[in-house]
């Protein structure tokens, strides 16, 4: 039998994690002076890029516009352009890092759309390789990230220069 081990995942199996925080996670995000501690792999004028403390698959991104606001169309044209020019950066860094196969890339809005936040918009970017997915989330309600948050971080600062604006 092979034996998963996976012990900084007991917070979020027990629900203890998923305590809501007063205020927005991304304005603190925003504000962080240590930049690893809130997993920001970047923040500048066009925006935030953080790494999903709760991830669907390695290296889970949310990237948001600075300005807290809670829908797409609440973003003024530049703001929106800058938003998305900063996803298309992040697929790069994502591709140089960790070489996924595909992407699945959204926004939600509203609570009932699926947003954890609802307040501040963000687009997930969520990295897929063959073979990612298994028996665990169907037999045992479990998906397994196989690489720490800090592991995945590292790896991706390595290539943090291209997020950079152009």
């Amino acid at each position: 039998m092979d034996i998963l081990w996976a012990p900084w995942r007991m917070k979020y199996v027990r629900y203890e994690a998923l305590k809501r925080e007063e205020g927005c996670f991304l304005c603190r995000a925003a504000r962080a002076e240590k930049l690893e501690e809130q997993l920001v792999l970047y923040r500048g004028r066009d925006g935030l890029v953080v790494m999903n403390k709760y991830p669907y698959n390695t290296g889970h991104l949310l990237v948001a516009p600075l300005r807290h606001v809670p829908s797409l169309e609440d973003l003024e044209e530049e703001e929106l352009c800058k938003l998305f020019s900063l996803v298309k950066r992040c697929l790069k860094l994502l591709r140089a890092a960790l070489n996924p196969d595909g992407f699945n890339i959204g926004v939600n809005l509203g609570r009932v759309a699926g947003a954890g936040l609802e307040d501040h918009v963000h687009v997930h970017i969520v990295p897929r390789w063959n073979g990612d997915t298994n028996f665990m989330p169907i037999i045992a309600d479990t998906k397994v990230i196989p690489e720490a948050l800090k592991d995945t971080y590292r790896a991706l600062m390595k290539h943090a220069d291209l997020l950079k604006e152009t």
